[in-house]
């Protein structure tokens, strides 16, 4: 069973769930303009991991033959049999319940918008095969989280921060970018899209310089929009030093440094940002 359960987190990148986590709660903290209470903290938490592992097992089940194809990705679980179809539906389904009955301990209008943030990133895991924008989709999915935290102490989307939801857009269209140029040759084969395979690994790391660049200055106004203090700028100064790494250490002939660049540098923005917006907020 444990090998089972270590088979199923490793499939859905379990560990992953800390690039979008962050910001929902950068949202709701900026809602509340400070720590939002325990119950509240904790349905974003839960709603967040049920989402993005039930979008995670859908994205893994819809790519599994594209998957045991690719000799990248030819060792995932479901390309293997470490765990089987009917398993991996079954976490879908499962974490798909725990997103909904999170959202519905929050309030009507988290419930009623959740529906919309979900099929969005299930929608993502098949746009691969009929446009090369779908870093952008995945960015757009990923930019519901700020908003969600927003509405989950709020209620209601009245003066939610829209530019920091425009940043997380593109942070992830930047770095998904990226990513995708280890797959451009075998995507071009398969018949299917993206940026890398649409305009080559050099012209596809230049829209993903443009997009970083773009949501480094969305971030910056959102402190300035929510009148945020020093430590945020802190976070922000970080995260232009962790987008400028990794275009530096990582570049259309060399994407041996791709691991450090995509999981370690994204992961560290995120909570950047999060930990230096709580300060701002209850630090004066």
């Amino acid at each position: 069973m444990l090998e089972k359960v270590k088979a199923m987190l490793e499939m859905i990148k379990f560990g992953h769930t800390i690039f979008a986590l962050p910001f929902a709660l950068i949202g709701a903290f900026l809602a509340k303009r400070g720590v939002p209470d325990g119950a509240t903290f904790g349905w974003i938490i839960l709603a967040m991991v049920g989402a993005r592992t039930a979008a995670m097992g859908f994205n893994r089940i819809a790519d599994r033959k594209f998957d045991a194809a690719n000799p990248r990705t030819a060792d995932r679980a479901l390309s293997v049999g470490t765990v089987r179809l009917g398993e991996a539906w079954a976490l879908v389904i499962l974490f798909t319940l725990l997103y909904f009955v999170a959202c519905a301990q929050l309030n009507s209008l988290t419930l009623k918008l959740s529906p919309f943030a979900l099929g969005l990133t299930f929608i993502y895991s098949l746009t691969k095969r009929f446009t090369w924008l779908c870093h952008v989709v995945l960015g757009v999915a990923l930019a519901f989280s700020p908003l969600g935290g927003w509405v989950a102490v709020r209620g209601t989307l009245h003066d939610f921060p829209l530019v920091l939801s425009m940043g997380v857009l593109f942070w992830v269209a930047g770095f998904d970018t990226v990513y995708a140029c280890l797959d451009a040759d075998f995507d071009r084969q398969a018949g299917l899209h993206s940026l890398p395979s649409r305009f080559g690994r050099e012209k596809a790391f230049s829209l993903a310089f443009f997009f970083h660049g773009l949501a480094f200055l969305l971030f910056t106004l959102t402190g300035i929009i929510s009148e945020l203090n020093f430590y945020y700028y802190l976070g922000v100064a970080f995260t232009a030093c962790a987008l400028f790494y990794q275009h530096f250490v990582v570049s259309p002939k060399n994407m041996s440094q791709i691991q450090l660049s995509f999981f370690t540098m994204n992961g560290l923005i995120s909570l950047a940002l999060f930990v230096a917006t709580w300060l701002s907020l209850v630090v004066w």
